[in-house]
């Protein structure tokens, strides 16, 4: 990672999408830089945690995105180029303060990414989120490779200081998770120091200020519409020919190996500076086709704007797009759905490839805690807990991260989920419409990022409740980044560490208690006392992830655990309750261990009612 900054002037790296934005950054002088790790946006903070000190640049990982937003908004204000990236619905938490970015006008350059997640490889849900350029009057960029990712924070940046605006960079997971050789400029260190100076008509949006600052806003928009009409970021490929293609982001690459393979007569109008809509580019590109054909991930945005300047001008023309069936409504896109679209388009049939067919069934994988996780041994306790207690019809809400795996068999323990932190809210919303036992899981960093005002109104609303904390010591689905509960800051420096329990004790809930759940009897009986108490109940499951477990060298000897096969019933209790991927079904229908994956956590010994499962140094 060290080369994403010592790199020399010209030289050519090797870089995912995520790594380029960095080196971009680091080229236009950013000083101050912040993010809430999010899917497919965590590697552009993992890079800067281990260049930012070096680079003479500040870096944090924020407790949720709207304070990293509201971090670099500060230091845009105070004259100092900053830089937040967030997984697009992180925007969602953002969003509050970044409606009002625009009516402040910062004084130094401000760019906001979003990565979007077409087809929703790691997220809820797939948002497009292009609208909130529009919603937020903010300025938007949408790169196809690595280079244009590292190149156009060049551009965002000089958009920025021209208009005052935040710009807001889109990219998807496609591009973000792309990787390709980028050639590199020269690094240019930010400055340390800026200074805010007051001025409350512009920085506080009360309703006098604000009614001013939306017709500035208004008006500068206006001459940026004018600069996407004339930016040389918006550009025509092609060969010519009746057809023309509107494309941006991942679609582009998609449409031109179609128009390149097929040595089609068609054009493709490449976006790049796709708000302001460059309306006067995109009309003189219709006027040149007899057709247009619109390909975009997810939502028919560029079509609807395509739509209007024909209605504008009194143009007829024939639209292809999603609004007429020939582009899929959802999901990503890819070269054979461009290729279909473009054979609609052009009325002709392209010769089909030769497919390597096989007749190999692979099998379903889906996604399963690590070996050793301590949040499986939880689940486990739990349910034990449940069991012995009685219990019928409980709720499990549950959050963002890896304990969602939990809605999986044969755990199914995650029943409602809307968005990070949520598990309490829910919990506390479930309390109150339903006579059901509530048990909600959230995980350490989700509890910091937003499960704190959701339990203070639980114990206000004086809600009964079970919550597991789920404290693994990181913030483990997005990498491994650190968060406020570890001594770690995102500058790799010894930081305070806030405690959970103390939080939870500080905002009145009635019972805290803190659990190994490697320990499966210490655990279970804490979650019986839990679900017993009347009141709202907080559990800190703490166990470290595998992940920083394996970094750890300290350890001179490993525990390898065996199954005894004349002790072993059959029972598989290991495998279909307790479901540790190192276990599996040996030929004889005893069980094995795969040594491979375990990583000698031990809980398999606790599971076995045999105690077939034993240790050997």
């Amino acid at each position: 990672m060290s080369d994403i900054l010592t790199a020399k002037p010209g030289s050519k790296l090797y870089l995912l999408g995520n790594e380029a934005v960095v080196r971009g950054a680091l080229e236009n002088g950013i000083s101050v830089a912040a993010t809430y790790p999010g899917t497919p946006s965590s590697e552009i903070g993992d890079v800067f945690m281990d260049v930012a000190k070096d680079a003479g640049m500040y870096f944090e990982f924020s407790t949720n995105e709207k304070v990293a937003l509201e971090v670099v908004a500060a230091a845009a204000a105070s004259g100092l180029r900053s830089f937040v990236w967030m997984k697009h619905v992180g925007l969602n938490v953002a969003s509050d303060s970044f409606m009002s970015i625009a009516y402040t006008k910062i004084n130094a350059g401000m760019v906001v990414l979003t990565a979007d997640d077409p087809s929703m490889w790691s997220s809820q849900n797939e948002q497009d989120n292009r609208w909130y350029a529009r919603l937020g009057n903010t300025p938007m960029l949408e790169p196809s490779s690595p280079q244009e990712m590292k190149d156009l924070m060049k551009y965002a940046y000089e958009i920025s200081e021209k208009s005052g605006l935040a710009v807001l960079m889109r990219t998807t997971t496609r591009i973000s998770h792309m990787r390709g050789i980028v050639t590199v400029g020269e690094v240019h260190v930010g400055k340390k120091k800026g200074e805010f100076v007051k001025d409350p008509f512009r920085f506080v949006p009360m309703p006098a200020p604000a009614y001013a600052a939306h017709k500035r806003i208004i008006a500068t928009l206006a001459e940026l519409a004018h600069d996407a009409d004339v930016s040389p970021l918006n550009k025509v490929y092609g060969k010519g020919g009746k057809l023309g293609i509107i494309t941006s982001g991942p679609t582009f690459n998609y449409a031109m190996d179609v128009v390149n393979e097929y040595d089609l007569k068609a054009d493709v109008l490449k976006l790049t500076f796709t708000y302001p809509f460059p309306e006067k580019a995109v009309l003189d590109f219709i006027k040149d086709h007899e057709a247009i054909l619109v390909a975009e991930e997810v939502d028919p945005i560029a079509e609807k704007e395509v739509f209007a300047i024909l209605g504008k001008n009194g143009l007829v023309r024939k639209i292809y797009g999603k609004l007429d069936g020939t582009m899929p409504m959802a999901y990503e896109y890819s070269t054979d759905i461009l290729k279909a679209a473009i054979s609609k388009a052009l009325g002709i049939t392209l010769p089909e490839k030769t497919a390597i067919t096989s007749d190999l069934k692979l099998p379903v994988r889906p996604p399963v805690w690590c070996p050793g996780c301590g949040h499986r041994a939880m689940y486990y306790a739990t349910k034990a807990a449940i069991e012995h207690l009685g219990i019928t019809n409980a709720v499990y809400p549950s959050d963002i991260g890896c304990y969602t795996l939990s809605a999986a068999a044969p755990y199914r323990m995650a029943d409602y989920l809307t968005s990070m932190g949520s598990s309490i809210g829910l919990a506390s919303g479930l309390s109150v419409a339903t006579d059901q036992k509530i048990v909600g899981f959230i995980g350490d960093s989700t509890f910091f990022h937003s499960g704190m005002p959701p339990l203070v109104n639980a114990v206000h609303a004086a809600r009964k409740l079970v919550i597991v904390v789920l404290d693994n010591r990181i913030t483990a689905m997005t990498g491994g980044q650190p968060n406020p509960g570890i001594p770690l800051n995102g500058m790799g420096e010894v930081a305070p560490e806030v405690s959970i329990e103390a939080i939870a004790t500080a905002i009145g809930v009635g019972f805290v208690k803190t659990v190994d759940p490697a320990n499966l009897a210490a655990a279970q009986t804490v979650m019986e006392e839990a679900l017993g108490f009347d009141g709202v109940a907080v559990v800190v499951a703490r166990h470290p992830c595998v992940m920083i477990k394996s970094k750890d060298k300290s350890t001179k000897q490993k525990l390898v655990f065996t199954v005894d096969k004349a002790k072993c019933n059959k029972c598989k209790v290991c495998v279909t309750k307790f479901a540790c991927p190192a276990m599996f079904i040996d030929e004889d229908g005893t069980i094995a261990i795969d040594q491979a994956l375990c990583n000698g956590c031990g809980v398999c010994v606790q599971v076995c009612p045999e105690k077939a499962i034993g240790v050997r140094r």
